[in-house]
């Protein structure tokens, strides 16, 4: 056992065979790798096994999300911090040296560390989606992860950001999503918002959220400098503000008012 500071390393996985060998061999320095499993029916629970990961397996049952046992995991891991991974994210080696000497620094005062990452999009690293800062290593006493879709764990202590001009030691995100894919997740993941932020909006945001989403996308964040899939990715950012709008609004024509305009349509028509 070495002398450096203690961090176990928990990573959710379901049917993760695609990425899961590199994920886990970049954290082979971890004192512990603990993998909580959805049931997957590919070679996840044996890629994990044969890197000496400590696996359970929870019922996936009508649970579809991994935010469904992120707490559940963190507090089943050996150690005081918590290293949360994604089956698709690389932890570089550089980062990993960073957070050990954050610890041997300050071992016992709580705290959460924001880590930037790079998501790519047609074989390219989008800047225009950097630093898309997720909360990655914190103190496991004290800390709780709510159960719903893209929320942030609590923790107790201050937040330190890793620095984003050091891009070596961002996390590498490996998922090099096709325009399929970006719009199926767009679809999912606006129902989740429309859930978690109520139906109130003013329709005026039609008029200037998706244009200044392309702009702050394509212009203020340097999407322009990645080419064509800048572009295509910046018009896709401003359509997901847009499909969430769009949402909104239909929920509120759904309203009272516009059921009675049915009901009397077809009063008409009989």
């Amino acid at each position: 056992m070495t002398d450096r500071p203690k961090i176990s390393a928990v990573v959710h996985t379901y049917n993760s065979e695609k990425h899961l060998d590199k994920v886990l061999s970049a954290l082979n320095r971890l004192d512990e790798i603990l993998v909580l499993d959805m049931e997957s029916t590919d070679r996840t629970v044996e890629i994990a096994q044969a890197h000496g990961a400590r696996v359970i397996v929870k019922e996936r049952g009508e649970h579809r999300i991994p935010e469904a046992y992120r707490d559940f995991a963190d507090h089943a891991a050996a150690n005081d911090w918590i290293l949360v991974v994604d089956s698709d994210e690389i932890v570089p080696p550089g980062l990993l040296d960073y957070l050990f000497a954050e610890l041997e620094r300050d071992y016992e005062s709580p705290r959460g560390y924001m880590v930037a990452r790079k998501n790519y999009f047609m074989g390219k690293w989008m800047r225009s989606s950097y630093p898309d800062y997720t909360p990655r290593m914190f103190k496991k006493d004290g800390s709780y992860w709510p159960y719903a879709v893209h929320t942030f764990p609590t923790y107790e202590g201050p937040t330190v950001y890793v620095p984003k001009e050091r891009t070596e030691l961002a996390l590498i995100h490996l998922a090099n999503e096709d325009t399929g894919t970006l719009v199926r997740k767009m679809d999912t993941y606006s129902n989740y918002e429309l859930e978690r932020r109520g139906r109130s909006y003013s329709p005026w945001k039609f008029i200037y959220e998706p244009p200044f989403r392309f702009f702050k996308s394509y212009v203020l964040k340097g999407g322009f400098r990645d080419g064509m899939p800048g572009f295509i990715h910046s018009v896709q950012d401003a359509f997901y503000r847009f499909t969430l709008l769009s949402k909104l609004e239909e929920h509120r024509q759904a309203g009272e008012a516009a059921e009675k305009d049915i009901d009397r349509d077809a009063s008409v028509v009989k």
